[in-house]
């Protein structure tokens, strides 16, 4: 005779127990990146005031304000530039408030700069080739040639093509056109295989002919790379987010869908001008 089996409907009620929790962690973790209450004095300047935000995985998701407004201070927050006075950070729900700026990249939190940060001496082709090296843990032989490693090659082949920076691979970064540096700048994030990539004003500095390229390699970003994105561009922003959180004095002040944010008269008010509304609004081709 064989062993006597669960009681009828055990196994029902356990499928319907590993749903559940199934279904929890999937609401767990549709946010992957979110602070509480955070908040960054300076002496008695908050610079920071009590930001609750929260970054859906696969966002695009945009963080605009006035000058001012603590924007690049709450990126140096989420990513350890800054500790916060008080409040919490949370990286698919763990705590990461206290650690390291390496940890956090470690971890999945990139950013870029509103000044880029290349090795002026380096080419394309050996900064991403640097990058990609370093996130593979062979960077000891980073210097060697590329094609001694197929991985990296093909890693590095891929990146410049969808950078649009195979034609100037070989040149220095200092020679580059100020948009091509941009674009390195965000290769080199992507090389880090990010899950959050904090983009700190991409276009900033850019010429007005260069920027589409960018706005079209922003938006051609993986789906699986949750994005925030610092800008004052609101062409940018409103052909490229989802999401808006606006920031005045620190704070939030407001979020929403574009559509949302775009017909808000407060918004308006402390900080979109009536031109810049018809701007971002008209179709771009």
């Amino acid at each position: 005779m064989s062993a006597a089996g669960p009681p009828l409907g055990a196994n029902a009620a356990s499928r319907g127990g590993a749903a559940a929790r199934a279904a929890s962690v999937g609401a767990m973790s549709s946010v992957v990146l979110e602070t509480r209450s955070l908040v960054k004095r300076f002496g008695g300047l908050s610079a920071t005031n009590d930001v609750s935000l929260q970054v859906e995985r696969g966002a695009r998701h945009a963080l605009i304000g006035p000058n001012g407004a603590g924007k690049t201070t709450l990126i140096n927050l989420l990513t350890g530039v800054l500790e916060p006075t008080s409040g919490s950070i949370a990286l698919d729900g763990s705590d990461i408030t206290k650690l390291s700026v390496h940890a956090r990249v470690h971890r999945g939190i990139v950013r870029t700069f509103q000044i880029n940060q290349l090795f002026n001496g380096l080419t394309p082709l050996s900064s991403l080739a640097l990058a990609v090296s370093v996130q593979r843990g062979s960077s000891a032989g980073w210097w060697k040639p590329i094609g001694r490693d197929a991985a990296v090659a093909a890693e590095c082949a891929s990146l410049l093509e969808r950078f649009r920076l195979a034609d100037v691979m070989d040149q220095p970064v200092h020679s580059l056109a100020y948009g091509k540096r941009r674009l390195l700048e965000i290769a080199t994030a992507l090389a880090c295989r990010p899950r959050v990539l904090l983009l700190d004003e991409p276009v900033a500095g850019v010429p007005e002919g260069d920027r589409q390229e960018i706005f079209e390699t922003i938006n051609a970003l993986p789906a699986d790379v949750s994005i925030l994105l610092i800008e004052h561009d609101m062409d940018l922003v409103f052909n490229f987010a989802r999401t808006v959180t606006v920031l005045v004095n620190g704070a939030v002040f407001a979020e929403g869908d574009v559509a949302t944010i775009s017909n808000d008269p407060r918004v308006k008010a402390v900080y979109l001008g009536e031109d810049d509304m018809v701007d971002a609004q008209a179709p771009h081709g």
